[in-house]
């Protein structure tokens, strides 16, 4: 392949993209030695907080501030973002006394910020703000300050917020996790807050949801004769037929592996008894589990079909992997 610029060109890219990420790491890494008692103390206000956390900012700190809103939001934090612009213009009647300001900004200057930091402390809202600036006003006005500060920015001029929202969107996570953490926030927890992504299916899907009911499962007697059992298992379309007791109870499992050893040994398939040939003591599953599990169950048992049973072991449907596949759980 050609390349769009001279080899020298090249290796002065490779040169200054390395460069950005090595000063990127070094400003996140520089954060952690300075998390201490401000940050423990927005955790704390943060959770004592009885109205919602209104994120905000302007330029890219405004785009780091919408992210961590969402962010907040989906791990058990209500929060949303208000542009600081549009907060001076009428969405400052979004934000009551019970409510907590998050404000972003590089400099702590941000006339957008500062603007309406008077309004927030007329209706008793508080205020923790993330800057790099610790001597900044928006520092000094807020309850809390995070120092998100950095060396220099990764950008050659030094100019364009690169490490500093780095460095912003890190703390930002730390937060977060902090308070995920806290209020006992879990996997469920998650998936409820996403319904509609591949997790909320994994961690909300049951096997009863995507199981083949116990009349539409097929079955025959633990009697059988092995044609009889044959010409179930071709019409049931799971690749198997499920061998019950008198009571109902799956006392084993007939599958196309279990056909195939069959004919390997020779045996007479017009006269054999499915007793002869089947497996016996099928693995089962509980119609309560996570089709995740039963998911999971599959591929470490390299089996295609799994047989759910009841509280009292008798048969309640099955499943292969073509109903999780439908199912999207895999």
């Amino acid at each position: 392949m050609t390349l769009p610029f001279p080899p020298s060109a090249a290796s002065r890219a490779i040169q200054l993209g390395r460069r950005v990420l090595d000063i990127e790491a070094a400003a996140v890494a520089a954060l952690a030695g300075r998390l201490g008692a401000a940050f423990e103390q927005a955790v704390a206000m943060i959770l004592q907080c009885r109205g919602r956390v209104i994120v905000s900012g302007i330029g890219k700190s405004g785009h780091i501030a919408r992210k961590f809103a969402a962010t907040l939001a989906s791990t058990g934090t209500p929060a949303y973002f208000v542009h600081a612009a549009e907060a001076a213009h009428g969405d400052l009647g979004m934000i009551t006394a019970d409510d907590i300001v998050i404000a972003l900004s590089n400099s702590g200057t941000s006339g957008e910020l500062l603007t309406i930091v008077p309004q927030l402390k007329r209706r008793g809202a508080r205020l923790i703000a993330m800057t790099g600036n610790a001597g900044s006003p928006l520092a000094q006005e807020a309850d809390v300050h995070l120092d998100a500060a950095v060396g220099e920015e990764a950008c050659p001029l030094n100019l364009a917020p690169t490490a500093s929202t780095t460095a912003e969107l890190a703390l930002s996570d730390a937060l977060a996790v902090a308070l995920l953490d806290a209020r006992g926030f879990g996997a469920e927890d998650f998936a409820r807050s996403h319904p509609g992504g591949n997790l909320g299916r994994r961690l909300l899907t049951h096997v009863r949801d995507v199981m083949r009911p116990r009349e539409r499962v097929p079955t025959v007697s633990d009697g059988a004769s092995l044609g009889e059992a044959l010409l179930v298992m071709t019409r049931g379309g799971m690749g198997m037929a499920v061998a019950i007791t008198g009571a109902g109870a799956p006392e084993g499992v007939f599958t196309d592996g279990d056909l195939r050893r069959a004919l390997e040994s020779g045996i007479d398939i017009r006269t054999a008894r499915l007793a002869e040939v089947f497996t016996r003591n099928p693995h089962t599953i509980g119609p309560d589990a996570l089709a995740v599990e039963a998911a999971e169950m599959m591929e470490r048992l390299r089996i295609s079909q799994l047989v759910v049973v009841d509280g009292a072991g008798m048969l309640a449907g099955a499943l292969n992997t073509h109903d999780l596949m439908q199912a999207r759980v895999i």
